[in-house]
């Protein structure tokens, strides 16, 4: 869907939903339901977040029933990442999107090149893992060691905030964040800042869970997310206010279209998205130029 469209259906109307966090005054903010001061969401997540890390990645395959999977897939196609590239996963702790990279880039069917420059380039591949929280760090070094990707230069692991990014202006080749926009503070600080590092060129992505608009599947999809996952949250992983908080925050999070408008405000050109499974999960992508 081209940004002229997506502007011009939401001059027509914004979602109802949205409006709760649309008229949230500048010092509150929401964490799922929740209003809360702006100082305290960043803590209120990372607790959130410490407590969901060693059991992170299980409790996806539950609560997805394995899609996520997929859907990580398609967000990495997408991506088309190619040998001696420079990119920046932010809220990848736990390696997912990270690892899935670097085995596209590895993987011989995109081989070709002669083998003594190709070494140079995967000498040159950095793929920087960032997330705020140690914690689930930490998951992401284990998984990297089991993955026999522990010594590999390649993974550059940093403990940071997406909203203040380390990294220098125009040096990344492209930019990914899965299910973690959604939990920040500032939504426009983190595009400003993804913007902002990437290179001319650079590709935007973000893979988050969405908005279902047709009504039955909207229904079943609400009586799973609200009656469901923070049951299979208490029965998993023994924490089932987290997992509350995650689908209310999904709720609270703006719809596909008022989220595309926020990108190309950024600055992104050629902004579109991709619903999934029927809106559950929706991959916006625009293009630094």
């Amino acid at each position: 869907m081209s940004v002229r469209m997506v502007a011009r259906r939401l001059g027509r109307k914004l979602l109802p939903r949205f409006t709760p966090v649309a008229h949230l005054q500048s010092h509150a903010t929401s964490f799922g339901f929740k209003e809360v001061k702006e100082d305290e969401k960043s803590q209120l997540v990372g607790n959130v977040f410490t407590k969901v890390a060693s059991n992170y990645d299980i409790m996806n395959d539950v609560m997805s029933g394995g899609l996520h999977r997929l859907w990580k897939e398609r967000l990495v196609s997408k991506l088309n990442p190619f040998p001696g590239m420079k990119h920046l996963d932010v809220a990848g702790g736990t390696g997912d999107v990270a690892f899935r990279i670097l085995e596209n880039i590895n993987s011989v069917d995109r081989r070709a090149i002669e083998d003594t420059i190709e070494d140079f380039l995967q000498a040159e591949t950095q793929i920087y893992v960032c997330d705020i929280n140690p914690n689930m760090l930490d998951v992401g070094k284990k998984r990297a060691q089991e993955r026999g990707l522990g010594d590999l230069g390649s993974l550059v692991w940093v403990e940071g905030d997406a909203e203040k990014l380390v990294f220098e202006d125009s040096s990344m080749d492209g930019y990914t964040i899965a299910f973690g926009i959604r939990n920040v503070t500032h939504i426009e600080k983190v595009l400003a800042e993804a913007y902002r590092v990437l290179k001319k060129g650079g590709r935007f992505l973000c893979l988050e869970l969405s908005h279902v608009d047709t009504p039955i599947f909207k229904q079943l999809y609400d009586y799973y997310s609200f009656s469901v996952i923070p049951v299979l949250g208490e029965l998993v992983a023994g924490d089932r206010d987290s997992y509350q908080y995650l689908v209310e925050s999904v709720r609270r999070f703006p719809p596909q279209e008022v989220f595309a408008k926020m990108i190309a405000d950024a600055g992104f050109q050629k902004v579109e998205y991709e619903n999934l499974v029927g809106g559950v999960v929706a991959i916006h992508s625009g293009l630094k130029v």
